[in-house]
């Protein structure tokens, strides 16, 4: 199973007001008879929410014939959109994305605009947790977070083969220095934890600015190139990480709280792994998101607005648990694991980590670099750290 971490461009203002200011049409009314509703999957979001979506089918079933559910890669999906709506044939009524393609919606103007039926919609900060109410924000009303964890980056290691995990940068740099070639992270453009260890570097290490790989990351470029010198080579993807860290061939990688204990459920990685965290580090949190493309008729419309509230009721959030996968998942306020399904809890209870509450109550959640900076940071380090060490 993948985890995918998304990254994209909007500003952070209004956070607090988002969905909830002037120009709110007339509430829409829901259809006369069931509607189908088609659902693109762009994120691995469904391994989070469908059975929450079909529990609205099973409580609504004057509203829901059928969801028809489909899977997509991110990157097609702006333009298969764009040329529906083009044509006036909109056979896509909802997505779930991560942050790449709600961006790319954003800046093409795929999107429906939610401010415009805020009547029908829960107030975000109402509902949302601090960090998710942020991630939210950056939707610029073109979505609604539907699942939220604080992410990475986190240290993950074999304790047989590593006695003391290193606390600080420094003692990281040593014992890579110590152990060649027994420390991995995957190629940050292509890696959800890749990306989080990119990005929560340069707050670590007390960089200029964290928010510029331009002119702010002097210290983290260099840091980077340093380890490098220690690491044989950048797989293009973290399940190769994880596979190697399973069958011995390294013993620490970079890793998520998400790709920490879903491998660990799914047997990838032993169940004995342990995490550490680097002094001062600042999680880098993700957020996934229900979008709807216009042309979407207002009969739909309605049903699907209704659903996005259904799916932000707490009873619907406890389902994004899931077995670890976007860990902890819940975007909005209150929901406990005591509250997720059976299965869930066990799964979570075997393989969690107690110190993921201290850790998140008492480190600081920043949100991704806008998409101009990413790109940025991705080439940076394509050129700077990871040449010609990739496979």
């Amino acid at each position: 199973m993948t985890i995918s971490r998304r990254t994209f461009s909007a500003g952070l203002a209004g956070a607090g007001a988002a969905l909830a200011g002037g120009g709110a049409r007339a509430q829409l009314a829901m259809p006369k008879s069931p509607v189908t509703v088609t659902i693109v999957d762009v994120a691995g979001n469904l391994a989070l929410t469908q059975k929450a979506i079909e529990n609205y089918r099973k409580a609504k079933p004057n509203a829901v014939a059928r969801f028809v559910f489909t899977k997509a890669p991110a990157p097609e999906l702006p333009a298969k959109l764009k040329a529906q709506q083009a044509a006036g044939r909109v056979d896509i009524d909802m997505v779930l994305t991560g942050t790449d393609a709600l961006s790319a919606g954003i800046d093409q103007k795929l999107w429906v605009d939610l401010k415009a039926h805020a009547a029908q919609l829960p107030n975000p900060s109402d509902v949302y947790l601090p960090a998710a109410l942020k991630m939210q924000a950056l939707a610029q009303d073109q979505g609604l977070c539907v699942t939220y964890y604080p992410s990475g980056p986190i240290l993950e290691y074999m304790p047989a083969r590593v006695k003391t995990a290193p606390a600080t940068a420094a003692e990281l740099l040593d014992w890579t220095k110590q152990n060649k070639g027994k420390f991995m992270y995957a190629r940050p453009a292509n890696s959800g934890p890749g990306r989080t260890w990119l990005m929560g570097l340069p707050y670590i290490l007390g960089d200029k600015d964290p928010k510029d790989p331009d002119k702010g990351w002097d210290k983290t470029w260099a840091y980077l190139k340093a380890l490098g010198e220690n690491v044989e080579y950048y797989p293009g993807g973290t399940a190769q990480t994880m596979k190697e860290l399973g069958e011995g061939t390294r013993d620490m990688i970079v890793s998520t709280t998400g790709w920490d204990i879903n491998p660990r459920v799914l047997g990838v990685v032993p169940k004995e792994a342990e995490v550490a965290a680097l002094k001062g580090f600042h999680w880098v949190g993700d957020a996934q998101y229900m979008c709807v493309p216009r042309g979407v008729p207002d009969e739909k419309l309605a049903v699907l607005l209704d659903l996005m509230s259904f799916m932000l009721q707490p009873a619907q959030q406890a389902y994004t648990f899931d077995e670890g996968y976007f860990y902890p998942g819940p975007a909005v306020k209150n929901i406990t694991l005591d509250m997720a399904p059976p299965e869930s809890q066990a799964a979570i209870k075997e393989f969690g980590r107690p110190q993921y509450e201290r850790w998140i109550a008492d480190n600081p959640v920043e949100v991704p670099l806008d998409a101009d900076k990413m790109v940025m940071a991705f080439r940076g380090w394509d050129e700077q750290v990871g040449s010609g060490k990739g496979k």
